[in-house]
């Protein structure tokens, strides 16, 4: 199973049919969870950082394989992510992937963490890296399973 937990509601309805879309590709290889997040956009981002956190660890399951997505994190051209998502679920039934709210994530959820994946120095907005993210996965299954998929 993989789960993404992620800070914000998708409002526009092009994102909202693009995770569908993935969403029902993805359910020929695994279940999938995404967990939506309140955004707490109107405090400092001391306390922002802090009531995420919250939120996040209330759904985090401790048996779960954690990656966070970072900007600091290890960058994996498609093939080496799907290899390495193949190597997780060897040992792994659960991944769980997170995604930070507009101040990124609190210490304390980077430390859960078994590694951290960047997709690319540059800052992407949250609805927009969420198709990203399924996009990658999904492509790491036809990857795996050596089904054409285009380049």
């Amino acid at each position: 199973m993989i789960k993404i937990i992620c800070i914000g509601k998708i409002k526009e309805t092009y994102f909202k049919e693009a995770i569908e879309e993935y969403r029902r590709r993805l359910s020929k290889y695994t279940s999938l969870e995404i967990i939506e997040l309140p955004d707490e956009g109107l405090l400092d981002e001391v306390s922002i950082l802090k009531k995420e956190k919250e939120h996040i660890l209330k759904v985090l399951n401790p048996k779960d394989y954690i990656v966070t997505l970072e900007i600091e994190g290890k960058m994996y051209n498609s093939i080496e992510f799907s290899e390495h998502i193949e190597k997780i679920f060897l040992q792994n039934s659960n991944l769980t992937f997170i995604i930070g709210g507009s101040y990124g994530l609190d210490d304390e959820i980077k430390a859960l963490a078994k590694e951290k994946i960047s997709f690319s120095k540059m800052t992407f907005p949250h609805q927009l890296f969420r198709v990203l993210l399924l996009e990658q996965i999904y492509r790491a299954f036809k990857i795996k399973n050596h089904e054409t998929y285009h380049k």
